[in-house]
């Protein structure tokens, strides 16, 4: 069998813009209906919801079935996890809270096969297509993308070293915690939170790093563009399907209103 192709990857490398969207419902048909909607890619996120690793693999086998890409947000920058997810399957890995070029290196480390790294061997796993996959361990790295999260002032302001670390193929912003870290908790929308977010994405740019963002909104991911973010992300699952069910429920209650059923 043939090694599976990273087109997330290739996509940023080429300089097109993908389009995603979060996945934080641990559902496996959510994951299934997003991808078949049309998204370039889709982010598992283990950070933030209690998705463990035999849920995560059920959702990517879920979304190789449709034409989106997988993202894998690890909870932590851990060796034991990435390798678990590496050998589930995932081959983008979106590492939270890097802090410094130390830590991006030992990021791409954990993604890499020993001499070039310390991703532990083993012969049969989802990764390699269970043992099918000819010279998978010489071959994994070559569509294993590894996006750092950027996501404080200190590790802002050490955005050039990290996005120069060998293997970091992307920086991914975050707008919550950087906002958080500068002091506006809540407040992404600030003008000083908007002006480093711009700012950030020029620095990629002019460095030759593609640079991603995750937007609540279509408005918001619109105006991210105009930054110059290479990717980007809209919304999560669950977001979406509340949203909707808030204007349902808004619209079915003003018709019982209106027709004096209240």
């Amino acid at each position: 069998m043939e090694l599976p192709v990273n087109h997330f990857k290739r996509a940023i490398a080429a300089g097109k813009t993908p389009i995603g969207a979060w996945l934080v419902s641990a559902a496996p048909a959510t994951a299934e209906a997003l991808g078949c909607v049309g998204f370039d890619f889709l982010v598992v996120d283990m950070e933030h919801t209690p998705i463990d690793v035999p849920q995560m693999t059920d959702i990517l086998r879920t979304i190789a079935g449709t034409p989106a890409q997988a993202i894998v947000r690890p909870p932590w920058n851990d060796m034991v996890m990435v390798k678990r997810v590496l050998d589930a399957g995932a081959q983008t890995l979106l590492f939270p809270f890097v802090q410094n070029a130390e830590e991006a290196k030992r990021a791409v480390a954990y993604t890499r096969y020993p001499p070039g790294g310390v991703r532990g061997v083993a012969a049969m796993h989802r990764g390699s297509r269970y043992g099918t996959v000819h010279d998978y361990q010489k071959r994994a790295q070559d569509e294993i993308c590894v996006i750092v999260q950027i996501e404080t002032v200190s590790a802002f302001d050490q955005l050039e070293s990290i996005a120069s670390v060998p293997g970091v193929d992307s920086i991914f912003i975050g707008p919550a915690d950087l906002s958080a870290s500068m002091g506006f908790l809540g407040d992404m929308g600030n003008a000083a939170v908007q002006e480093k977010l711009r700012a950030g994405a020029r620095a990629c740019r002019q460095l030759g790093k593609p640079c991603g963002i995750v937007g609540a909104n279509p408005q918001i991911v619109e105006r991210f563009l105009d930054y110059g973010f290479s990717w980007v992300a809209v919304g999560s699952d669950i977001a979406m399907l509340v949203g909707r069910a808030q204007e349902f429920m808004t619209a079915v209650r003003k018709s019982v209103t209106g027709t004096g059923r209240a």
